[in-house]
């Protein structure tokens, strides 16, 4: 296959159905919306080859400044990228720039989120103390494989106790991170039954104009906001696009690829 060529003839979105099809159905359903969000943003019929490591290295700072849990939600972006290079639809090493960035990316989110109160759900908080509970309870486990690795003798090439040490490092910060916001969080309690606009806590189902694809969102602190989870940050673009309108009207949102359109479907408070 001719690199240049394949990788002018393929666009994202063909790239994206091509990827999702050879996945199992159970890790196609787990990886779609990530892949599909990706693919939006820069556009659906933009050359593959054209992605550079800059932007994808951009869409993981947005990711990050929304308090979004980047590891997790970059996941199948990543393996969506190493697919790309080794099928030569790319010829950038786009999977590595996410991979080298992760561990940054999640010191700079720790950093901003700790710069002032979290307003969080009530679903918030108890995740978070839930998150906390079982951090502390690996402590043990962390402490056990330090002594394992220390007893490797040969510290000249001891690989994984620097890594180990290194996690130890982000435990004990997250730690620190969440017993800190625990104690200063103010919990919001979910907005008016009888609003007729989205609030702050509200879980709101959207529909991309363009795609057709429905979308369920809860709009949260930046703290609290998990992808994954449909939690997106009221400081994201979309957060701020949807805060404040009514149910019915459409939105937009700009983006590399140009201004995504959503109308919002319904509002669940």
């Amino acid at each position: 296959m001719d690199d240049d060529a394949s990788g002018a003839s393929v666009s994202l979105g063909e790239a994206a159905i091509q990827f999702l099809s050879g996945l199992t159905p159970e890790a196609r359903e787990m990886s779609r919306q990530e892949i599909y969000r990706f693919v939006r943003w820069y556009g659906w019929r933009r050359a593959f080859n054209e992605l550079t490591v800059l932007e994808v290295a951009n869409y993981a700072e947005q990711l990050a400044a929304s308090g979004a849990d980047v590891a997790s939600v970059l996941e199948p972006v990543r393996a969506f990228l190493i697919y790309a290079k080794r099928n030569g639809l790319t010829k950038a090493s786009l999977a590595a720039q996410l991979r080298a960035r992760k561990n940054l990316l999640r010191v700079e989110t720790a950093a901003k989120s700790n710069s002032s109160r979290a307003r969080l759900t009530v679903e918030g908080y108890a995740d978070l103390e839930a998150e906390l509970a079982a951090l502390k309870s690996g402590r043990r486990h962390m402490a056990e494989e330090l002594r394992n690795a220390a007893a490797d003798k040969d510290f000249r090439e001891n690989a994984p106790l620097d890594a180990l040490k290194e996690e130890q490092g982000y435990l004990e910060a997250r730690i620190r991170e969440l017993e800190l916001k625990l104690k200063s969080a103010v919990v919001i309690e979910q907005g008016a039954a009888d609003s007729l606009k989205v609030g702050f806590g509200d879980r709101v189902v959207v529909k991309d104009l363009t795609s057709g694809e429905e979308l369920a969102h809860m709009l949260v602190d930046p703290s609290e906001a998990d992808l994954s989870k449909g939690k997106i940050s009221v400081a994201s673009p979309i957060g701020k696009a949807l805060l404040g309108r009514e149910q019915g009207s459409t939105v937009e949102v700009k983006a590399p690829a140009g201004v995504l359109q959503y109308q919002i479907l319904s509002i669940q408070h």
